[in-house]
């Protein structure tokens, strides 16, 4: 996590989860690994169209920085590494799954609104 996001002050602890998720990417990648298991590293890229390569990496490192994702690297050649959820990242799939049905709610009342 970058020293940006740690210089503000938790005005509730709903903020830490929050600045964990911060990131475009990072709800996809836990809700797959989530909805999934482990994944190797293309196998998850090729699960999130339109993420790169460089920000899959940064992404998976802060989510492993945070204690979400873990890393296993195998040594063989080709290189093999694989991610899965912590114990910690496996707590977030309700937090995700309350998320998923806010945004199917909204996206319901929108419809009927217009």
């Amino acid at each position: 996590m970058d020293s940006q996001k740690r210089k503000f002050p938790h005005c509730c602890p709903a903020h830490r989860t929050i600045e964990v998720l911060d990131g475009q990417w990072k709800v996809p990648i836990v809700w797959k690994l989530a909805d999934v298991g482990t994944l190797r590293f293309s196998q998850l890229r090729d699960a999130l169209p339109g993420i790169t390569q460089k920000v899959l990496t940064q992404q998976l490192r802060e989510l492993e920085a945070d204690g979400v994702v873990r890393r296993k690297v195998y040594p063989q050649v080709p290189p093999k590494v694989e991610y899965s959820l912590t114990g910690m990242g496996k707590t977030l799939a309700p937090v995700i799954d309350a998320m998923c049905a806010w945004g199917k709610n909204r996206i319901g009342a929108r419809r009927r609104n217009n």
